[in-house]
């Protein structure tokens, strides 16, 4: 029976969605894993998006809080605010009320990926303070660390991500995930769906 791995994201302008497709390409290339990839709902009017000049949601499903108790292993990513978690993410976990009532994710392995808009911008503050949201839910949490290796320690160019999870930098919104950025997030997404598996294999 496959390892299902579901990788739960919300991006405003696409730079998380970005991550997220890297990260299931990673997570789908592990041998008995099917990696599945979601959006959580949007909670901003389509008016006050395009103001914004936030462009079309993606062709992706949007989850519900109860299907997250399907996955073996989740990996969610958000974009930052003020260092931590944008609105629409933390709206749906506390949507999981039900969940954690019944502890249907206790044991499950999570991991974060993020996208801030500078470097002192919250790359580690917003996986910290989202930290609270798995523990609540007695999940595990399976940071990616320096497993990706020395690209992770690169400074020639401006990169993000950190031990905590892959991440990118957006700036203004004009820059996208760097290369290196790709290969941190599919690095990251096939390293936790091996732990999801091992997990899996060992219940």
């Amino acid at each position: 029976m496959a390892v299902k791995v579901y990788v739960v994201y919300y991006s405003t302008y696409g730079h998380v969605g970005k991550l997220a497709e890297e990260i299931k390409k990673g997570a789908s290339s592990v041998e008995g894993v099917e990696a599945k990839i979601w959006q959580v709902p949007e909670t901003l009017p389509e008016e006050v998006l395009g103001k914004m000049g936030a462009p079309p949601k993606p062709d992706v499903p949007v989850i519900t809080p109860q299907e997250l108790a399907e996955a073996d292993g989740i990996l969610f990513g958000f974009p930052t605010r003020f260092g931590m978690m944008a609105a629409q993410m933390k709206a749906f976990f506390d949507a999981t009320g039900g969940l954690w009532r019944e502890q249907s994710l206790a044991g499950k392995p999570a991991g974060i990926f993020f996208s801030t808009g500078t470097q002192g911008g919250g790359q580690e503050t917003t996986a910290l303070t989202a930290i609270t949201q798995l523990t609540h839910h007695g999940m595990v949490f399976v940071p990616v660390g320096y497993t990706f290796g020395t690209k992770l320690f690169g400074m020639d160019q401006v990169q993000g991500g950190s031990p905590y999870g892959a991440g990118t930098l957006a700036a203004d919104g004009s820059r996208w995930p760097s290369e290196v950025e790709l290969e941190h997030a599919f690095h990251q997404g096939k390293y936790f769906a091996g732990i999801a598996k091992k997990l899996k294999g060992s219940a």
